[in-house]
């Protein structure tokens, strides 16, 4: 009888260490998860702002330089837009993140004008100097 009851409480101890790894390993994964959600949230805004600023700075060059002024530049764009709006003196950018959406407003020296779409990927983006804007198109 007693050799019975031990082979119970060995296999009671063993369901209880499984139970325990068991919970420590999907903790961590838990946490795994979590962390990795932020990190592509903060690339996905990262190439959001790098695709911002190279966009205004090549403007400025091209509106800076005069009318007859034109260049193509290719941009990434990446995934996650859900709006791209072309302001008279800003650029704003509504990405979706895993903690909503973020919304950035970046501003530009000289006026705009055109439309972009939201299409993710690399962008062929035509800037064209005129009289008194800057005219950008795909």
């Amino acid at each position: 009888m007693k050799r019975g009851l031990k082979k119970a409480q060995v296999g009671i101890e063993y369901m209880i260490i499984v139970g325990f790894v068991t919970l420590a390993i999907m903790s961590v994964l838990a946490l795994a998860m979590i962390y990795s959600d932020k990190i592509k949230d903060r690339i996905r805004l990262n190439q959001v702002e790098n695709f911002a600023s190279q966009l205004i700075n090549s403007a400025e060059s091209v509106y800076f330089s005069g009318e007859p002024s034109k260049t193509t530049i290719w941009l990434y764009l990446p995934d996650g837009i859900s709006e791209l709006e072309i302001l008279p003196n800003s650029i704003v950018i509504t990405t979706h993140t895993s903690s909503g959406n973020n919304k950035r407003e970046f501003d530009s020296k000289v006026p705009l004008s055109g439309e972009l779409s939201t299409r993710s990927g690399i962008r062929k983006i035509i800037l064209e100097a005129q009289e008194s804007f800057l005219s950008i198109r795909e």
